[in-house]
């Protein structure tokens, strides 16, 4: 299950950065039809697998957006700022609240 996530995550990373080359390399065209096609697959798929939707969506969006603006700062030289990085921590804090808010409170006997 976490394979088919982490590979989501991978493809839809993979089809938002694609655009920044259109000009030079229209080849990556198909780079992004596919990588959104396989995101988008994946998503139903693990969902399937018995992951919650919001954990699912979640952590897909979370780790998407964090992966898109290091490799963005990494490969096009996009500056990466501390809000950036609040933002993206905030993002994390969500995740974990809405994972820790998926499972029912458990009552004593």
């Amino acid at each position: 299950m976490w394979f088919v996530l982490a590979a989501a995550v991978v493809a839809e990373v993979s089809a938002t950065l694609s655009p920044h080359g259109f000009e030079t390399r229209p080849a990556l065209y198909v780079v992004v039809i596919i990588g959104y096609l396989l995101a988008f697959a994946g998503l139903p798929s693990i969902l399937r697998r018995g992951m919650a939707l919001g954990v699912a969506y979640g952590i897909w969006g979370a780790s998407g957006v964090a992966l898109t603006a290091l490799l963005a700062s990494a490969l096009f030289g996009e500056p990466l700022t501390i809000v950036m990085g609040l933002e993206t921590g905030l993002d994390i804090v969500g995740v974990l609240l809405v994972e820790t808010g998926s499972h029912p409170a458990q009552r004593g006997p």
